[in-house]
């Protein structure tokens, strides 16, 4: 009870006193205190009748309130206090034991996976998998369900056995899951002393910091005390991540095999972590129809929104930036989040949950011979395991495929070599297991990863092939979220997040047709009077790529294509901020493209701003000369330029393809710094690295 509330009691000091100390009093204290009563007190004159009434009931009121609290807590569950850093980074601890989990169930072997497209987290299913053929019972679990510090704990468990699958994210970060872990092994007190781990790192050849965090994992876990029982492991998605995996695994359950003295064993080779179980005359309220956590959650939408509860919003501009005779297509998306009150920041992330195409999802269940629309469960056969189904259930085999598993990507070997004893002519057989062996991996890549083949073309050209719809549910992975830069600034868009996306599509060296999940499902829904889409949404901070928190400090933004995007959206900012009359500092954008009359993205709104004065604009398209330029072929004309702001304190942004334009624009980065700063490469590349630890130089890449 607050003192401010207590305006009808007169101003006296007693009164005021007596009531702040039966503020803080229990009930029993109250009963029992020698207060003066209230004939006493009207004796005195300290009360009239009005203020009696009041007291009265003002008295009644604590007591009723103390009982209530009292009762809630003998009947409510203790919510442990969320921190302002838990706040920011959205990561609330829910303090699970991983030695208990351990002991309770009997696992030997716990695989950690730090995941943010999935990839790691279907590596570690793999891998607690083929831990049943050396008679090692092993679990899966993502750090960020876990207390962290039990991990000094596990020494205790008999010969346990550690594994840590770590993807990089972005440029060298530790993936959203796993920053509670980094931030453990990192620490200089942490003792692991008697833990026994292996590491497999994911990346990415193209990034600066190539498997940073696989390699900090290793070294960070050996420097705080624990042993290693198996070499690093790196595995590289620009190249062939899955025969990386094969051949760090094949080592690895060498090492174990000798370490622990357990041998392989080829009986149960299929084994099935899911048992179906089909529902008749089930209420719909309680089936999923495409939620990612919650159960009903799109039709009764509550914050906040993230991962597992995405906001349904409505899509409300999608057109062609492209000219009609342009050979590309890049659609700008507005979808409207006034009524989830989501707040973003230019650089920031929007995360799109798309939907499988209808038409593949009708082909599967034609060549299967199922009825899309029965009601199942994939119950986890494992009665310990934190994960009791592969995706949201009960749902329907049509919702499962359209939107909870990825049928589009071409299966792993690990899928392909499971699927092959439903093949019930021995050559198709015999070929499956071929490729999906360590022997022929080389004809694994070119026929599936080079064909691009997904599942439905390998039923299709495997006519014998015919596998249970669950147990293909349980082998493909899941269909992620896809993230695409925020193209527009809350200071001009605050209701709406704006999108700019190129369209994949495209013919495979076998000729047949394909297409990227979200773009080209984003190509059907044109919003009008009559037709209204929404898609599921949610936003992710991205803290490493930030405007200057003064808006005088000059920006040098470098974005070709769609990596104009983030830039859009920081343009806007400083233009809203120039309009409200403030000073903004200056700011460069390189942007290129293809053709001018053709894919020159927002060309009409850039040069607007240039007429303002809020940048000074900077062209390169590629195919309308003989000689290709590109826009590090602008900023060497522009060397001078650039060094004087960077010695001014400018800030520099690359967003865009990481392959090759941001290699070609670090390498002319060095070149002006070398050539302007009068430095040797070492020292030039010093100074790149200052400027990236006080993040005056920011990249937002993609392979």
């Amino acid at each position: 009870v607050s003192t401010q509330s207590t305006g009808s009691f007169k101003t006296n000091y007693n009164t005021t006193y007596q009531i702040q100390l039966l503020s803080t009093m229990s009930e029993d204290q109250i009963l029992e205190s020698d207060l003066p009563d209230v004939e006493d007190a009207v004796e005195e004159g300290m009360f009239n009748t009005a203020d009696i009434v009041v007291f009265f009931l003002f008295v009644v009121g604590l007591l009723v309130f103390f009982f209530y609290k009292k009762y809630q807590e003998s009947t409510t569950v203790t919510i442990k206090p969320i921190s302002l850093q838990q706040l920011k980074t959205g990561i609330i601890e829910s303090g699970l034991d991983i030695v208990k989990r351990m002991t309770d169930s009997g696992k030997k072997m716990v695989v950690f996976y730090g995941s943010q497209t999935g990839t790691a987290e279907e590596f570690a299913t793999r891998l607690c998998k083929e831990a049943r053929y050396y008679g090692i019972s092993a679990m899966s679990a993502d750090p960020i369900e876990y207390d962290v510090e039990t991990l000094k704990e596990l020494k205790d468990v008999e010969d346990h056995i550690a594994v840590f699958l770590m993807a990089t994210y972005g440029e060298g970060e530790p993936t959203d899951n796993a920053i509670q872990f980094h931030e453990l092994i990192k620490n200089e007190d942490t003792d692991l002393h008697g833990l026994n781990y292996a590491v497999f790192g994911l990346g990415n050849t193209t990034y600066e910091y190539y498997n940073k965090m696989g390699k900090d994992t290793d070294e960070l876990l050996e420097k705080r005390g624990a042993t290693r029982l198996s070499e690093l492991g790196l595995g590289d998605d620009d190249g062939n991540i899955e025969d990386d995996y094969m051949n760090w695994r094949e080592s690895f359950w060498a090492d174990i095999c000798k370490r622990f003295g357990v041998v392989k064993s080829e009986d149960n080779l299929h084994i099935r972590n899911y048992k179906l179980q089909e529902h008749e005359n089930m209420h719909t309220s309680k089936i999923f129809k495409g939620e990612m956590g919650y159960l009903g959650s799109y039709s009764n939408q509550k914050p906040p929104y993230d991962t597992k509860n995405p906001f349904m919003a409505d899509l409300t501009v999608n057109y062609n930036l492209c000219s009609e005779d342009s050979d590309r297509v890049v659609f700008h998306c507005e979808v409207d989040v006034s009524k989830a009150r989501i707040k973003y920041e230019p650089g920031d992330h929007i995360a799109i949950y798309p939907e499988n195409n209808s038409s593949v999802v009708e082909q599967i269940g034609e060549r299967l011979s199922i009825n899309l629309d029965q009601v199942i469960s994939l119950d986890c056969i494992d009665e310990f395991s934190s994960k009791k189904n592969p995706f949201p259930c009960p749902t329907t085999f049509r919702t499962a495929l359209t939107h909870y598993v990825d049928i589009t990507t071409p299966p792993r070997t690990n899928v392909i070599k499971d699927l092959a004893q439903y093949a019930a002519d021995e050559n198709e057989k015999a070929f499956l297991l071929k490729i999906s062996s360590n022997e022929g991996k080389n004809q694994y890549n070119d026929w599936v990863m080079k064909d691009q083949r997904h599942i439905l073309q390998i039923l299709e050209d495997c006519p014998s092939l015919q596998p249970p719809i669950d147990y293909l549910l349980e082998l493909l992975p899941r269909l992620q979220a896809r993230y695409y830069s925020i193209a527009s600034s809350p200071k001009i868009h605050a209701r709406s997040i704006h999108v700019c996306a190129a369209l994949v599509r495209y013919k495979t060296r076998a000729g047949r047709p394909a297409e990227g999940v979200c773009t080209s499902w984003l190509e059907k829904m044109i919003p009008s009077e009559t037709d209204q889409f929404k898609i599921p949404v949610f936003v992710r901070r991205n803290q490493k790529f930030r405007l200057p928190r003064r808006a005088t400090v000059p920006i040098i933004m470098v974005g070709p294509g769609t990596g104009l995007a983030p830039f859009r959206g920081f343009i806007q900012h400083r233009a809203a901020i120039m309009r409200e009359g403030r000073e903004c500092g200056e700011s460069l954008l390189f942007f290129g493209c293809r053709h001018e009359k053709k894919d020159f993205l927002y060309e009409e709104e850039l040069k607007e701003f240039e007429k303002e004065g809020v940048i000074k604009l900077y062209t390169a398209f590629s195919r309308d000369s003989e000689k290709k330029v590109y826009v590090q072929h602008l900023m060497e004309q522009e060397s001078l330029k650039i060094w004087e702001l960077l010695e001014s304190g400018a800030h520099i942004y690359v967003c865009g393809d990481a392959k090759r334009m941001a290699r070609d624009v670090h390498k002319q980065l060095l070149d002006i710094i070398q050539d302007y700063g009068k430095m040797e490469q070492t020292e030039a590349e010093t100074y790149v690295i200052g400027l990236e630890n006080s993040f005056r130089y920011q990249k937002d890449v993609w392979s």
